[in-house]
């Protein structure tokens, strides 16, 4: 028999490097696994400010990439093992738990289940065939391409509001569309938002298609009031213009179906970050949680790897 970890955590968001930062301190042999880049969706956010801790103030504000390079770092200073890869499967049965990814099958105790969410998309047509041309759902990757164009983020939310206010550096016109007549941004944020000469609002409004040849240069918009439909087209000395798609999330938990108790595909678990399978935890994004932030991943991430840490010593798992 190869080698068993006491814990393998699958993603290295806020949450999954929070459980490895203390897994790591509680000394529990562990493989931190992440197929891409450490953060996840944080580590595409321009601006932080309501981290407790963090860099915020009228001199600095800390990206998101900044902070997830303090975490990692954390995280390896105690030891935590890494792997990049994605992995394929997990059978989460049984006292040995299996993660297999397309090389080698990796055995553990436990299970962290910290896969994050990924942007939920418009869904309507033209969206997918102009993403990458036009279509962009992170403004700190794809904002400096639109410097001096026309740009809309379509959103009402905290997200969406705080990155048309960075995309006001770039764009010489932001306009945000909301299907409702007011945000639901935190009042800060609105109050941002409404000094900003740069900001305007397209209110009750849907967006119900994307048009362009290869570019995008065309949006179908719906009134949610009066079902009035309106075709908004780029300047044409711009040939062009920017959509930005901030409206919500939906959680990476497709590896986990029929696997663990779920609910609308966030994993359910209890207040210690138990899933109904023994031995297999979930924490962040995933989850079903009231509230997804930086600081609420973290915490389920020091709640998961410190229950492992007890149910391994109380012999619960193991």
């Amino acid at each position: 028999m190869g080698k068993i970890y006491d814990l393998i955590i699958i993603g290295a968001g806020p949450a999954g490097l929070t459980a490895g930062l203390y897994a790591g301190r509680s000394r529990l042999d562990t493989l931190l696994i992440e197929k891409g880049q450490d953060g996840g969706q944080i580590a595409i956010t321009s601006e932080i400010e309501n981290f407790p801790g963090g860099l915020s103030g009228p001199d600095k504000t800390e990206s998101g990439a900044e902070l997830i390079a303090r975490m990692t770092a954390q995280a390896a200073h105690f030891g935590v093992e890494r792997l990049s890869a994605n992995v394929s499967s997990v059978e989460l049965e049984g006292r040995i738990k299996r993660v297999h990814t397309r090389d080698k099958v990796f055995e553990s105790k436990a299970v962290i289940i910290a896969t994050g969410a990924h942007p939920r998309m418009i869904g309507c047509p033209g969206e997918a065939e102009l993403t990458g041309r036009g279509v962009s759902y992170c403004a700190t990757c794809d904002g400096s391409f639109f410097e001096g164009f026309e740009v809309f983020v379509v959103g009402g939310g905290d997200t969406a509001v705080e990155e048309a206010i960075y995309l006001t550096k770039f764009a010489r016109k932001v306009t945000i569309i909301h299907r409702r007549d007011e945000l639901r941004a935190v009042e800060s944020i609105r109050e941002r938002a409404f000094a900003n000469d740069k900001i305007e609002f397209m209110w009750n409004s849907i967006v119900i298609g994307l048009h362009g040849d290869g570019i995008l240069s065309g949006m179908t918009v719906k009134d949610t009031k009066t079902g009035k439909i309106r075709l908004i087209e780029a300047d044409p000395d711009d040939g062009m213009f920017g959509v930005f798609v901030f409206i919500g999330f939906q959680p990476n938990s497709e590896l986990f179906f029929g696997k663990v108790k779920m609910e609308e595909r966030y994993i359910l678990t209890d207040e210690e970050k138990h899933t109904n399978v023994p031995g297999v935890y979930a924490a962040g994004d995933v989850r079903k949680t009231p509230l997804r932030q930086v600081i609420t991943a973290c915490a389920d991430g020091a709640v998961a790897a410190m229950q492992v840490e007890r149910d391994l010593a109380s012999g619960v798992i193991g």
